[in-house]
């Protein structure tokens, strides 16, 4: 199994406080990796580390083997092409119109296309996670739901083949958590590469190929959906670490 994402003895320290301790960790392509643990844990700290949205004290992550804190500009635009990220606090531009922030990668990813192509495909990724307002407000007038689901269109407006996920199905009704769990099926279905952050143990027993539970900034275990599901009393032991 080849590895887009390898973490190679990560540690970070924020505020006086080691959030991170001397993690390794490798994320194999065309596979989904649910980061499970604790409040407070660490995992969606390993999350942003492994997107490069932080950078490690000590350490290094690499994208399909080169570190992405050494990457020449050319590399970093594939990258962030090829990869999307969608915060937990779903992170929307407040200064700007909602077809503005879902227009915006596709100006810097793809400068060649056309103002028409952009709109029809901002139309149909918005159409793809159920939106149905306005783009022309701005994100304070959505409910928090709302701006999960821009936050969800915004990810995936480059197509990417990496999709990074905070706890993306928090604060929307059921049926919009099952459309975006069901596009996030798709995508691991295509073989694209999927690494989350749920507390969810239906979504985790619905996506997830790999288990990883992150507890006091270290990687405690690793298991395949395989393991989890031949042994009941692992999985009620990762049910229980998760709530601990």
């Amino acid at each position: 199994m080849i590895s887009i994402i390898e973490m190679k003895n990560i540690s970070f320290t924020a505020q006086g406080r080691k959030l991170v301790k001397d993690v390794s960790l490798d994320f194999d392509e065309g596979k989904a990796t649910a980061l499970v643990g604790p409040s407070g844990g660490g995992k969606s700290t390993v999350l942003k580390l492994s997107a490069g949205l932080l950078v490690p004290n000590a350490g290094e992550v690499l994208y399909r083997g080169k570190d992405i804190s050494l990457m020449n500009r050319a590399e970093a635009m594939d990258f962030r092409r090829e990869s999307s990220f969608v915060f937990q606090d779903s992170a929307l531009w407040a200064n700007q119109s909602l077809f503005r922030i879902l227009e915006l990668p596709l100006r810097v990813h793809f400068p060649k296309m056309s103002r028409k192509e952009r709109e029809q495909r901002i139309e149909s990724v918005v159409s793809e996670v159920g939106y149905k307002k306005d783009l022309s407000i701005r994100p304070a007038q959505l409910s928090m739901g709302e701006q999960k689901l821009l936050a969800f269109a915004r990810a995936m407006i480059c197509r990417p083949k990496l999709l990074y996920l905070d706890e993306w199905t928090e604060s929307l009704d059921e049926t919009a958590a099952l459309r975006l769990i069901n596009l996030v099926r798709k995508q691991r279905d295509a073989e694209d590469t999927i690494i989350f952050v749920s507390h969810d143990m239906r979504i985790i027993n619905s996506l997830a190929d790999v288990v990883v539970m992150v507890l006091g900034g270290q990687v405690f275990l690793k298991l395949t959906r395989e393991q989890i599901e031949e042994d009941e009393d692992l999985k009620r032991y990762v049910e229980r670490g998760m709530a601990s």
